[in-house]
This record gives C-alpha cells, sequence and structure tokens, in this order.
C-alpha cells in the first residue's frame, strides 16, 4: 500500500520538487478571449502578455470532476490511499470538484482544503509527499499538513486594480482613481479571506509593509522554516524582500513566477510573501 500525493496547479512549486516526491498535479484551465489553456499550456510571460491584450479578464475554471475521477482510479489501487491538497475553497471551486471526484472514483481519497494557494499551498504538500515518502502513515501525515496549515502565512502585494475592476470586484470609477493615483494595495489571506493590511500611493506602501514586517518577525521570536516569494513582474521587490528576509530563514528562499490562475486575479507587478513557521 502507498500514499499518493495530488494538488492542483494553484501551487507555485520548482517542478524538481514535483518529480523527486511524485507528485500529482492536475490542472486549472484559463480563458482567454474564447481560447482555453490549460495552466500547463502557457508560460507565466506568454500568459501575461495575453492577459495584457485581452479586452475581457481571463476567466479562470476549475478542473471537471470528471477529470480528479480519472486522476484518482489511474494513479492509485484499491489498496493506495490519496491526499489531495488544493487552493482554498474562498478562491476557487477545486476543492468541491475534487471531493465529487473523489466519490466517484471509488478509491480512499482525503481531500483537503489548505487554506491557501501558490507556496503556501506548495509548503503543504511538499511536507506530504516528504512524509509519504518516508512511510509515515496518512494519519501521521495529516497531522503534520494541519500543523503546516496553522503556522503559515501569505502576503499579498497589488500594484494596479485594473484586473480587480475587469472582474468586478471593485468600481470601475475607483479603478480608475486607483490607477491614477498609483495606488499599492497589501492583503493577507487569513481564516480563508482576504483582508486589506495596507494601502496607500506608490511603491513606498510595499516598501512600509516590508519594514514591518521584518521588524515584526524579528521581535516575535518565533522559527521560521521556509519563505517563499512569488511573482508577476515584480522581480525588483520580490528580491529585496528576500534580502530583507534571508537573515531569519536558513533555507535559501525560492523566488517563483506565480501561475495563470493567480496571475488572472493580482495583475502585473503582484508579489506574494509566504512564511511557513516551525
Amino acid at each position: 500500500m502507498a500514499i499518493k500525493i495530488v494538488t492542483d496547479s494553484s501551487i507555485t512549486v520548482e517542478p524538481e520538487l514535483v518529480e523527486k516526491y511524485d507528485i500529482t498535479v492536475v490542472p486549472l484551465s484559463v480563458t482567454i478571449e474564447g481560447t482555453t489553456y490549460l495552466d500547463s499550456d502557457l508560460s507565466l510571460n506568454a500568459f501575461v502578455e495575453k492577459m495584457k491584450g485581452s479586452k475581457a479578464l481571463p476567466k479562470t475554471s476549475q478542473p471537471p470532476v470528471g477529470v480528479f475521477a480519472e486522476t484518482y482510479e489511474k494513479l492509485a489501487s484499491t489498496e493506495d490511499e490519496i491526499i489531495s491538497i488544493h487552493i482554498t475553497e474562498s478562491l476557487s471551486g477545486t476543492v468541491q470538484a475534487a471531493r465529487q471526484g473523489a466519490m466517484l472514483s471509488g478509491r480512499n481519497v482525503t481531500v483537503l482544503d489548505s487554506d491557501f494557494t501558490d507556496q503556501g499551498l506548495k509548503f503543504q504538500v511538499i511536507e506530504a509527499a516528504r512524509l509519504a515518502k518516508e512511510g509515515l502513515s496518512k494519519e501521521e501525515i495529516l497531522q503534520s499538513i494541519n500543523h503546516v496549515r496553522e503556522n503559515t502565512e501569505l502576503f499579498i502585494g497589488i500594484s494596479t486594480l485594473e484586473n480587480l475592476v475587469k472582474g468586478g470586484r471593485v468600481s470601475r470609477t475607483k479603478g480608475i482613481v486607483g490607477s491614477l493615483l498609483h495606488v499599492r494595495i497589501v492583503m493577507e489571506l487569513k481564516d480563508r479571506e482576504l483582508g486589506v493590511m495596507m494601502r496607500g500611493r506608490g511603491n513606498k506602501t510595499f516598501t512600509k509593509w516590508l519594514d514591518e514586517t521584518v521588524e515584526h518577525v524579528a521581535s516575535s521570536g518565533r522559527k521560521i522554516r521556509e519563505i517563499g516569494i512569488s511573482h508577476v513582474e515584480a522581480l525588483d521587490f520580490s528580491l529585496k524582500s528576500k534580502e530583507a528576509l534571508q537573515k531569519f530563514v536558513e533555507k535559501p528562499i525560492s523566488i517563483l513566477d506565480t501561475n495563470s490562475t493567480i496571475a488572472t486575479h493580482t495583475g502585473p507587478g503582484a508579489w506574494a510573501v509566504m512564511i511557513d513557521y516551525e
């Protein structure tokens, strides 16, 4: 009997880790001006160029229930177990599709809402896959995943309101005003909800957030296991964040391009900093 690990393509993770731990990634899809692509079809750069040229915001879609059912059936024998960890239900219907697919598959599947996405999801998936490879039981793996979930923080910086306007999350008038005033927003994904932590004009807003975060981490006394940074055309701030935060963690901080699902909603110039405390 083996324990298989499944996730979805809203995860941002190094390809070599996916291969090393034999992780199955079920792709979400995105539709741009009538053409549908799987997350795996386009590099982030290619996707961003298509998104910039589109009049309407690309539409992201969770994997169909049948794809999950087929994945589980092919992946595992009736004796195997599957742990399937996904983008939080507050941002996508992927978890619900996975649950329905699990019921149809007839396999022993445990579907988990990670409460996160991107590298926040990666922390849980890699932990689960590592422990599964070491031969730990499902109960032990689930306990460890829960610990990671409860000790993860995820922060997102938004540089343009254009995608939020196109997605109907703010009014067009507010979007225009925001663009004119160079509004920057920093949010935290906590308890499955995105809340605004800070807003202001220009990149000094991001710098202020970083300074305050460094001070908070330094004074908290909590030990950090891993930090991940993802971005959409925001390499300069990502590098700046890595330089400021690397001293708090032994493991080198990963700076990765995010995926098209996340980029659709954040837009260009966005970044995310994710912290996994011990």
